[in-house]
C-alpha cells in the first residue's frame, strides 16, 4: 500500500523531457534549474488561487520554497515551504512544517505561562501612580538640595574673597598684634562656612536617601521581578535552541546551539540570530529527509510587497542567506554532492587590464569585470596583485578607490605614496567626478516620465546576508545618486533603459541597490546577481573619470566605452 505525503507534490505537466542535475544546488550562489522553474511556476499558480492562506501578500511579502526530490518509488515531484510563519500560522496544508515545534509542547507552554504571568504582574507594578509621586518628590527635593547648596556656596565665595581683602588691607595697616587678633577671627570665620556647607550637605543627604529609599522599596520588586522573568526567557529560549534539530543525508543531528557555536554573531551576542532555521531551505530539507525522501535540487523566490530594507522583488529568485542559513545548511548538506562555489573560482584569470594612461606617479587602468579590486579571502588575483607585477618600483597602497568585482571601468593607481595620498583626498574632498553606465532590465515609469533626478537612500550592510546592502533609515549611511536616461532599447520583447549615474557618495553596492531597490527604481541593473537576475555579466561600468594630477594639480579627464 502506497503511503500518501501530504507536501510531496507530482508535476502538473510532463516532465519527461527534462535531465536532472548531477549534483545539488549550492544554496548561496545558483541559477534555479529547469525543474525548480516549473514547481515554482506551479506553487506561483497556487498562491495566485489560496485564498485560505488568510495572508494579505499586497501589505507584506514572504520568502518561498521549491525542492525537487525523488520518493521511495522513484518519482520526481517537489515540496514547497515558506519561511516563518504566514498569518501567524507556521503548519499549513500542502507546505512543510516548521523544523520544530516546541511553542506547540506542553513544556513550552507551561514555562511561557510563568513568563507571561510574571508580565502581568509586571505590568501592574509598573502602572502604580505612587511610582511616579514619589520620583516626583525626590526629583523636587533635589533640585532644592542643590539650589540650596549652590547659594550657600555662592555665599560663602563671596565671604572668602572678603576675607582676602581684609587681610590685604590689614596688612599695610595693622599692627602685629592686631593683624595676628584680625587673623584668627577670619579663620575661625572660614572654619564655620565650611561646617556650615558640611551640615547642610548631611542634612540634605539625609532627607535624599530616605526619598530614595521611598522609590527604590517600589523599583527593587520591578527589578527583581524583570530578572527573574529574564533568567526563565533565556533558560526557556536556550531549550528551544536545544530542540531545533537539523538532519543531514546520513540522518546526523545537530541543534541550533551547536551550529552556531563557532559564527561571528554567536561570539558577539551569544546566541543564534533571531529566526534561524526558520527559513524555507532548511524546513524543505529538514522534511525530506525525515519522509526518505532524496533532495534533487532547491530553488527560493520571493511573493508579493517588497519589504522596507532589502531588496526583494516579486517572483525573483533569491540565494539563501549567509547569516541565518549558511552554518544550518553546511551541515544539513554535508554528504551530498553539492555543486562547486563559483565565489571560489576567478573569472577574470583570462581578461586583461588595459592601461589607459601612465606616468611616473599614476596610472589610469580599466578593469575587466569579474576582476576584485583587492585580494578577496579566496581569490588572490585582482588589481592590486597585477599592478603590483606590472610597477614593481611604485610605493605605496598602489589602490586609491575600489570598484565592485561584477563592475568594470576606469580606476586611478598611484604610483608614489605622495601620489597616493593626493590622490585619496580628493575621493574623501568629494572632488573626483565619476559617470558610469547602466543598463537597466525594465523601463521604470520614473525614468518614462523623467529624464534625470536623484536618488538618495541610505545604506547599511545586511548583517544576515552579507555581501548584500539594504537601505536603512536608522542606521544606514547617506548616500546619494544622481541619475540621467539615456535611451531606451529593445532586446527581444524586453524594453531595456541604458542610463548614465553619478554617485555623489561611494557606498558599497551603492548604484546597483539604488536602482533595484522599490525606493528607487524598483529595476535591477541587468546582470545583477545579487539584487536581480544573472546574465553574461554585470552591465554597469565606469565609463568617465575626472581628476586633478597628483603634482602638477592639472585638470585631468579620461573617459572609456562599455563593452555593452
Amino acid at each position: 500500500m502506497q503511503i500518501i505525503d501530504p507536501c510531496f507534490t507530482r508535476f502538473k505537466s510532463s516532465i519527461d523531457s527534462y535531465n536532472l542535475p548531477e549534483r545539488f544546488t549550492f544554496p548561496f550562489y545558483y541559477q534555479p534549474h529547469p525543474l525548480c522553474l516549473l514547481a515554482a511556476e506551479e506553487l506561483q499558480v497556487s498562491l495566485d488561487q489560496k485564498k485560505a492562506l488568510q495572508h494579505d501578500f499586497s501589505q507584506s511579502g514572504k520568502m518561498f520554497g521549491v525542492l525537487l526530490v525523488e520518493n521511495a518509488q522513484g518519482e520526481l515531484g517537489y515540496l514547497s515551504g515558506f519561511s516563518g510563519k504566514l498569518a501567524d500560522n507556521n503548519d499549513l496544508t500542502h507546505f512543510v512544517p516548521p523544523v520544530d515545534d516546541s511553542i506547540n509542547t506542553e513544556f513550552f507552554k507551561v514555562e511561557q505561562k510563568v513568563i507571561n504571568d510574571l508580565n502581568a504582574q509586571l505590568a501592574l507594578l509598573e502602572a502604580n501612580p505612587g511610582i511616579e509621586v514619589k520620583q516626583r518628590v525626590l526629583a523636587e527635593l533635589t533640585s532644592v538640595a542643590n539650589n540650596d547648596f549652590s547659594q550657600l556656596q555662592s555665599q560663602n565665595s563671596a565671604q572668602k574673597k572678603a576675607r582676602k581683602a581684609q587681610r590685604n588691607l590689614a596688612a599695610t595697616s595693622l599692627s602685629d598684634a592686631e593683624l595676628t587678633l584680625l587673623k584668627d577671627k577670619l579663620a575661625k570665620e572660614s572654619v564655620a562656612d565650611k561646617n556650615e556647607l558640611k551640615y547642610l550637605k548631611l542634612s540634605w543627604q539625609e532627607k535624599l536617601l530616605k526619598a530614595q529609599q521611598g522609590v527604590d522599596t517600589l523599583l527593587d520588586v520591578i527589578v527583581s521581578i524583570k530578572e527573574q522573568r529574564s533568567l526563565l526567557s533565556n533558560s526557556l529560549q536556550q531549550k528551544l535552541f536545544e530542540q531545533y534539530r537539523f538532519l543531514n543525508i546520513k540522518l546526523e543531528e545537530k541543534n541550533l546551539t551547536d551550529l552556531f557555536i563557532d559564527t561571528a554573531f554567536h561570539h558577539k551576542y551569544g546566541v543564534p540570530p533571531a529566526g534561524a532555521g526558520d527559513c524555507a531551505a532548511p524546513k524543505l530539507l529538514q522534511y525530506a529527509f525525515k519522509a526518505g525522501l532524496k533532495p534533487i535540487a532547491l530553488a527560493e523566490f520571493w511573493w508579493g510587497k517588497s519589504p522596507k530594507s532589502e531588496v526583494r522583488q516579486h517572483k525573483n529568485f533569491y540565494t539563501a542567506c549567509i547569516g541565518k542559513c549558511q552554518p544550518i545548511l553546511t551541515h544539513m548538506l554535508s554528504g551530498m554532492l553539492i555543486d562547486d562555489n563559483p565565489l571560489l573560482k576567478s573569472l577574470s584569470e583570462d581578461k586583461n587590464v588595459e592601461i589607459i594612461y601612465e606616468d611616473d606617479v599614476m596610472a589610469v587602468i580599466n578593469k575587466p569585470s569579474e576582476l576584485l579590486s583587492v585580494p578577496g579571502k579566496s581569490i588572490s588575483d585582482c588589481v592590486h596583485s597585477r599592478m603590483k607585477l606590472l610597477f614593481p618600483k611604485a610605493s605605496g597602497p598602489l589602490i586609491v578607490h575600489r570598484l565592485d568585482m561584477s563592475t568594470s571601468g576606469l580606476m586611478v593607481i598611484a604610483l608614489t605614496k605622495q601620489a597616493h595620498k593626493n590622490l585619496q583626498q580628493q575621493f574623501i574632498k568629494r572632488t573626483v567626478e565619476k559617470r558610469y553606465v547602466a543598463l537597466l532590465s525594465g523601463c521604470p515609469k520614473q525614468l518614462v516620465d523623467n529624464e534625470e533626478g536623484l536618488i538618495s537612500l541610505p545604506l547599511a550592510g545586511d548583517f544576515d546576508d552579507r555581501p548584500r546592502q539594504m537601505v536603512c533609515f536608522e542606521t544606514g549611511k547617506e548616500a546619494e545618486t544622481k541619475w540621467q536616461r539615456i535611451a531606451f532599447e529593445q532586446q527581444g520583447e524586453q524594453t531595456l533603459t541604458r542610463i548614465h549615474l553619478y554617485p555623489k557618495t561611494g557606498r558599497t553596492h551603492q548604484l546597483r541597490v539604488h536602482c533595484a531597490h522599490h525606493l528607487g527604481f524598483n529595476t535591477p541593473i541587468v546582470g545583477d546577481d545579487l539584487y536581480g537576475a544573472k546574465a553574461n555579466r554585470l552591465h554597469l561600468h565606469a565609463e568617465m573619470l575626472k581628476l586633478n594630477h597628483p603634482t602638477t594639480n592639472e585638470a585631468m579627464a579620461f573617459t572609456v566605452a562599455a563593452k555593452f
